[in-house]
């Protein structure tokens, strides 16, 4: 099992607290009493850089932070400093998805909206490998670097199973039960499996019917939501939308835009199939257009 503490999101908390710590001082004053560029200030505040422990102090002395606030934010900087599962195949993985991988494994809870294929969290490894080889039959890929990437999904479901586990809710379009990837036996069984981890107590899957009315139109997207850690202080973590193009993540993380795509998935979670009549149309699917 993959540790599910992620160095990408005690980044992101600390970077957060970092800021919140700044208060009304501007970054070129911290940057002049610290004698730093304010880039690098910058780059401290967005997370974009390592969090060496002594550039860390430097910062809490300046903003006379305390114990036991200091250790604990200290602590916060050496575990962003660690290495994730992920980084073993960045080799393979653009830097956006590793983000995203990053931020995946330590959320609480992912919120799914999927029009083009089953979502990752949810294939089989036969489904998997042949996305990858159709993605990948436009740009030749060696074969090892294809299986790296099936793997890579493979680990990443184990977030289901984890304790505790991720909450997923998935809507998708029917569409994506119809579109056939791979052979029929490929696809029966994807559906099949679709069907059991729906079961799990965690995952919620439900499928918007092509005939039904609704004006809601919406690319992919996925809504991560973090619950706070009072074990580091930090405070909850803001919600992050992550929309999936070709080739990279796109990332929306100001208040008021991540809740209007919450809004929009309460709209296709409203127009969708019930949890159950989904998985009766799954399972129907899989027996009657992929026997």
């Amino acid at each position: 099992m993959a540790a599910s503490a992620s160095p990408t999101v005690r980044r992101r908390r600390l970077a957060a607290e970092l800021r919140r710590l700044r208060g009304t001082r501007t970054g070129g004053e911290v940057a002049k009493a610290l004698t730093w560029s304010p880039a690098k200030v910058s780059r401290f505040e967005l997370g974009q850089t390592n969090f060496p422990p002594d550039e860390v102090e430097k910062l809490l002395d300046f903003y006379g932070v305390a114990e036991p606030r200091r250790r604990e934010l200290l602590t916060l900087a050496a575990e962003a400093g660690q290495r994730g599962w992920w980084d073993e195949y960045s080799d393979v993985l653009a830097p956006e998805f590793m983000e995203f991988i990053g931020l995946e494994a330590e959320a609480d809870s992912l919120a799914h909206w999927q029009v083009g294929v089953i979502p990752g969290l949810l294939q089989t490894e036969e489904y998997a490998r042949q996305l990858n080889t159709g993605y990948h039959s436009v740009i030749p890929t060696p074969p090892g670097v294809l299986e790296r990437l099936v793997r890579v999904r493979m680990i990443r479901q184990e977030l289901l199973r984890r304790e505790p586990p991720l909450r997923l809710s998935v809507v998708m379009d029917e569409s994506v039960l119809l579109r056939k990837i791979g052979d029929r036996n490929l696809m029966r069984a994807q559906l099949r499996h679709l069907a059991k981890v729906a079961e799990l107590p965690n995952v919620e899957v439900r499928v918007l019917p092509l005939d039904r009315e609704t004006s809601l139109v919406a690319e992919s997207f996925a809504i991560l939501a973090f619950d706070p850690r009072p074990a580091d202080a930090t405070g909850k973590l803001a919600d992050v939308v992550s929309t999936e193009g070709v080739t990279s993540e796109l990332y929306v993380e100001g208040e008021s835009d991540t809740y209007l795509y919450r809004l929009v998935f309460q709209g296709l979670v409203k127009a969708s199939l019930s949890p159950a009549d989904s998985q009766h149309a799954i399972i129907q699917t899989a027996e009657r257009l992929w026997a």
